[in-house]
């Protein structure tokens, strides 16, 4: 098979205009957070669909505990449960590391979609470590959906202040995918405190019990 042909299957199905959520994550494991985000986005930034990015690795974690690719992908569409969801290992076929370089691919591959990169105010946390943070804003609006209780210290972490002028306020979230770059809005009522952290035993090895609860 030509790598073209595995580049357009690892790209989900999509059209023009599309305003498709970009949700990215080592998914190890994929739970029910992840499904209420993705619904929850869907619903507050009108978007037509998400996408879960399963990474081979995180730059920022200790990849030794993670599963297989395969099995943390198959997971993620068991746990996702829904036609709007689709799950994708881009990453590892076109070889990206940082968020940075797959939304730049995805933004020439998919020229006319409306991308919106979606995370948890655990990650803009930290957002300021990530490779090219600054790249990212520009490159993408982004959506923080609250998540207790990370919410104070994610807005006063370094990334949301130097991006404070270009926060949106909530109730114009619907706006997020179309408006003028950089973009971003802090996104409240989701209050689900499950963790991919919270749900692998200390050997790395997945809950699995827990995974849809």
């Amino acid at each position: 098979m030509g790598s073209r042909s595995v580049v357009s299957r690892a790209i989900p199905l999509h059209s023009d205009g599309m305003r498709i959520g970009l949700l990215g994550g080592s998914f190890n494991p994929p739970h029910a957070a992840h499904r209420a985000v993705s619904l929850y986005a869907l619903k507050r930034l009108e978007l037509d669909r998400v996408w879960w990015l399963v990474s081979p690795a995180n730059p920022l974690k200790d990849a030794r505990a993670l599963r297989a690719l395969g099995d943390r992908a198959a997971a993620a569409a068991a746990v996702a449960n829904d036609p709007r969801i689709d799950i994708s290992c881009l990453e590892a076929v076109i070889g990206t590391r940082y968020t940075i370089d797959t939304i730049t691919y995805l933004r020439r591959r998919c020229a006319n979609v409306r991308f919106v990169w979606i995370m948890g105010a655990d990650n803009l946390e930290q957002f300021h470590r990530w490779e090219n943070w600054r790249r990212i804003a520009a490159a993408a609006p982004i959506a923080v959906v609250d998540r207790p209780p990370h919410s104070f210290r994610a807005l006063a972490a370094p990334a949301a202040q130097a991006l404070a002028r270009w926060r949106l306020p909530e109730a114009r979230a619907d706006r997020l995918a179309t408006h003028r770059l950089p973009a971003w809005v802090f996104l409240t009522g989701m209050k689900s405190r499950l963790s991919s952290t919270g749900l692998r035993n200390r050997d790395g090895t997945w809950i699995d019990g827990d995974l849809k609860t």
